[in-house]
């Protein structure tokens, strides 16, 4: 029996990299899916490839800071497929205007906490009722390395998922006695689309030269998310998983 069957699970940022890779995985173990992204074409690839395969899925164009996006994607999820049970909060990641406190434009910090925490926020707060109404389900949020240790140059991105990972911990208590399970995955160095476009040889990057392992790929940190969201967590909360190659270890 394949790992989600019979669940439905939303996930923002699913048009490319981690959320790519883990829509395709999801739906390949019995999800039907919400794909969420603000990138029309690569939303809508992301869903033909998934009914290509046999799976279901639908696209809706979101862009996580907007609370009446998010409440429309959750509300559009409900009405294709009839219920919530998986969260994933994929969405977020900085740019090259993030950097030291001192210089970082105001207008990049809070770009950067209206997407990688005020949307998981959102997100949770729109989708939560839906998964008591189920009986219970999984939110996976997206942390990172950064907000596990010490590191440099990017410190509004630092700071949003620092608040993704306290945030986490907080449900994970509060949303217990419903049968909710929270938790969240810290990925190191990942060779998405996007960081492939700001750090060019992501192996000569200093964070991946780093890493114990090197870098990563996006289906490593989607292996990871399977696990967490499927009953075989069914006994882990509140745990923030490093999904990095080593990189938190030194």
């Amino acid at each position: 029996m394949a790992r989600l069957e019979d669940k439905v699970a939303l996930i923002t940022g699913a048009g490319s990299g981690i959320g790519r890779a883990s829509a395709l995985l999801f739906a390949e173990e019995g999800a039907a899916v919400l794909v969420a992204d603000v990138n029309v074409e690569a939303g809508s690839d992301v869903v033909a490839e998934i009914e290509a395969q046999g799976g279901r899925a639908v696209f809706v164009t979101t862009d996580v800071a907007e609370p009446d996006a998010v409440e429309g994607a959750v509300a559009q999820c409900i009405a294709a497929f009839g219920g919530l049970d998986i969260v994933y909060n994929n969405a977020g990641g900085a740019t090259p205007d993030d950097g030291k406190v001192s210089e970082i434009p105001l207008q990049e910090f809070w770009r950067t906490m209206g997407v990688d925490l005020y949307g998981s926020f959102l997100t949770c707060r729109f989708a939560i009722p839906h998964l008591i109404e189920r009986g219970g389900g999984a939110i996976l949020n997206t942390t990172s390395i950064r907000a596990m240790k010490a590191t440099q140059g990017a410190d509004a991105y630092t700071a949003a998922k620092g608040g993704v990972l306290t945030l986490t911990k907080a449900l994970a208590q509060e949303l217990a006695e419903h049968k909710i399970r929270v938790n969240a995955v810290a990925p190191g160095v990942v060779a998405s689309e996007r960081v492939r476009a700001m750090m060019g040889d992501v192996a000569a990057n200093p964070l991946a030269r780093a890493t114990p392992l090197g870098y990563g790929e996006p289906i490593e940190v989607a292996r990871a998310a399977l696990f967490l969201v499927s009953d075989e967590a069914r006994w882990i909360t509140g745990v923030i998983l490093p999904v990095d190659g080593g990189a938190a270890a030194v």
